[in-house]
């Protein structure tokens, strides 16, 4: 996935041939297995590393020789520079491993600018995942940032972007498609965008900086709510300060949002965990490299009291250092989960620097404290919450809407429009078209807040926050913490239930 946050970390390995910078860990979604070993393995083991070395060298040979052939005798000149290139994104598309790939130099600048925390662009997390199917592998969006310009046009995580300017994205590179979407502040981008099956609606997008925010907070009566929206240095500082201010105004329980959070940090994760967890396991990280293999500890001595009731908020935009915190809070038992099953991502990349460009490369995996990896698989929340869904029939309609520009044409002649004047508006509409008014009043207040920065939270329109304040003040809480089972426990009763019945 690209724009995942870094951070530096030593890598030392004595058994190196070659040296490279140090790399950077990859933050998006990783932990370790442990690996056992035995001094009657360690023969064997070295037999194989010798054969393993005669074959490397003598692929690399091969290599080097067919390199010099095409610069002898191929027709025309060839920059050797793009046979570099396409040798290496040849071997990383090999590994079959989305998360791993050789990065032009187009792509660390990318990085760079990221983890600068401000860059050119729309404000959107995006992946382009290989198909099997047969299928066009459009540009999947796998979650907006808030209070950007894709945020504000309403797209949202599982969208798909079919164009771009008008030219199809599926026969594009990710190279190819940040630098289009990147660019200077001020610039116009067009979008073809498709929701499920059906729908498929234009979006222009007007490029501003985007500054990579960290988190927001409020209080909701007696109920502490923080937004986590990406895990950077500053996350878990800037949550202390939420959870300082929920303490002067005595709060009583305390809700997580970690949706549409893509991640960030492992350090900055674990850190989150820690506010939470009196000591114990966050995260291990397991690899066959054994400088890969972590454990990380949660200390002592926690900011939120064990008494303080906590509501975590994941959906399909959750994913890796979002994961990590969600996890690690399901499987001690100290969160209640509510919203719908995370993104699953569950392995760590670390990048490489080669002069201007680099590569990236999974070295890891991550469990959770209940020793499960949610790789492809994801956290399912305690209790589902979904948004209302459309039909196909909902899907023609909502084209027709759009391309009508109904929406957008009511919002610029009431700018300031109160909720008993959007929820007329979306009574009207909902009769004209055949649709739910709770859809619509929410599409209605996503195009009211394009013009306008987004509130801490929007407790009339979003039912999954509902729902958590509902089971905080209801006195549910407690029983339904008594319900919650391990992710290790799921995924043992998931297996059980797909082996066939003995006869």
């Amino acid at each position: 996935m690209m724009k995942e946050r870094l951070f530096p970390r030593p890598h030392e390995n004595s058994q190196e041939k070659w040296s490279l910078p140090l790399p950077v860990l990859w933050i998006g979604a990783t932990l370790i297995l442990c690996g056992i070993f035995t001094l009657a393995s360690v023969p064997r083991a070295e037999a194989q590393g010798r054969d393993a070395n005669q074959q490397n060298w003598q692929y690399t040979s091969i290599l080097q020789n067919v390199f010099d052939f095409i610069q002898k005798h191929y027709v025309d000149t060839v920059d050797p520079k793009l046979l570099y290139e396409g040798a290496m994104k040849g071997m990383f598309n090999a590994l079959g491993d989305p998360y791993s790939s050789f990065l032009a130099e187009r792509d660390m600048m990318d990085l760079n600018e990221t983890t600068q925390g401000n860059f050119g662009g729309v404000g959107l997390y995006i992946s382009k995942p290989e198909r099997s199917d047969g299928k066009p592998a459009y540009v999947e969006v796998a979650a907006p940032i808030e209070d950007t310009p894709g945020w504000r046009a309403g797209i949202n995580p599982g969208d798909l972007i079919i164009e771009i300017n008008s030219e199809p994205t599926d026969g594009l590179s990710m190279d190819d498609v940040l630098s289009r979407l990147r660019g200077e502040p001020g610039g116009e981008v067009k979008l073809l965008i498709r929701r499920n099956e059906k729908l498929e609606f234009p979006v222009t997008l007007i490029r501003a900086l985007i500054e990579v925010p960290t988190t927001k907070y409020a209080m909701i009566n007696d109920v502490g709510y923080l937004k986590l929206l990406t895990f950077t240095p500053r996350t878990v500082d800037r949550a202390k300060e939420a959870i300082e201010s929920f303490k002067a105004r005595r709060y009583r329980s305390l809700i997580l949002d970690l949706r549409n959070n893509y991640g960030g940090l492992l350090q900055s994760a674990v850190g989150i965990s820690d506010l939470f967890l009196d000591g114990g396991l966050v995260v291990s990280t397991k690899s066959r490299i054994p400088s890969e293999n972590m454990v990380f500890n949660a200390r002592s001595q926690t900011p939120v009291p064990k008494d303080i009731p906590v509501i975590v908020l994941i959906n399909r935009g959750s994913a890796s250092a979002s994961e990590i915190v969600a996890g690690a809070l399901k499987d001690r038992g100290r969160a209640y989960l509510v919203g719908e099953k995370s993104f699953g991502k569950g392995s760590v990349q670390q990048v490489y620097p080669l002069d201007k460009a680099g590569f990236k490369i999974t070295t890891a995996r991550y469990y959770t404290p209940s020793d499960v990896n949610i790789d492809k698989i994801g956290i399912p929340p305690d209790l589902e919450v979904k948004f209302p869904e459309f039909t196909d029939a909902d899907a023609e309609q909502l084209s027709a809407l759009i391309t009508a520009n109904r929406i957008p044409g009511f919002i610029e002649t009431h700018p300031n429009a109160a909720s008993a004047e959007i929820a007329a508006f979306a009574g009207e509409l909902a009769q004209e078209y055949q649709l739910d008014a709770v859809l619509l009043r929410r599409l209605i207040r996503n195009e009211q807040y394009r013009t306008t920065q987004a509130p801490v939270y929007d407790l009339e329109y979003d039912v999954q926050l509902q729902e958590a304040i509902k089971i905080l003040q209801g006195g549910a809480y407690g029983a339904l913490m008594q319900t919650t089972k391990t992710l290790k426990v799921l995924q043992e009763e998931a297996v059980l239930e797909e082996l066939p019945l003995a006869s």
